[in-house]
């Protein structure tokens, strides 16, 4: 035996190793932020102990009620969503009007910016189910209700 003294290993997921859950979160009056922020964390997996960077060890989160998810102060007329298109001159659109188009992609857009810009950060938002309406087809996946995006007040 050596004179070191017994030191903890650091524990590394391994791909397919940790067992991934389904989480139900309603949108409805939720601030597309901080349920965008919540919703992040759990798709990265870093709400458990076992987290490690260079693997997916998130959640599968299924978001009922979109089209009732809420920005505060006066972002449905000053948010500005752009986007560059090849030709000369950006296009752009308040987010009023994209909430109109397509009501998933402001909650969708909002989480993938929290998300990591690489492969693992896509198949992380693929991991993702929003739906504008209360009716969902992953109902055989058995999706445990979870509360994400609540406005936590730990100054009280």
């Amino acid at each position: 035996m050596s004179n070191q003294p017994y030191r903890t290993k650091t524990y590394m997921a391994k791909a397919g190793e940790v067992e991934q859950k389904w989480l139900l979160v309603d949108g409805a009056d939720k601030v597309v932020g901080r349920l965008a922020s919540d919703i992040a964390t759990v798709l990265m997996g870093k709400h458990r102990p076992t987290y490690t960077p260079h693997v997916d060890t998130g959640d599968f989160v299924v978001v009922t009620n979109a089209e009732k998810v809420v920005l505060t102060g006066k972002k449905w007329e000053q948010k500005q969503y752009t986007w560059y298109t090849g030709y000369t001159g950006q296009r752009k659109e308040t987010a009023a009007d994209r909430f109109e188009k397509k009501p998933t992609l402001i909650l969708r857009e909002a989480v993938r910016r929290m998300l990591p810009k690489n492969k693992l950060g896509r198949q992380m938002l693929s991991k993702l189910k929003i739906y504008a309406g209360t009716e969902h087809p992953h109902v055989a996946q058995n999706p445990q209700v979870t509360e994400l995006g609540a406005k936590s007040n730990t100054m009280a």
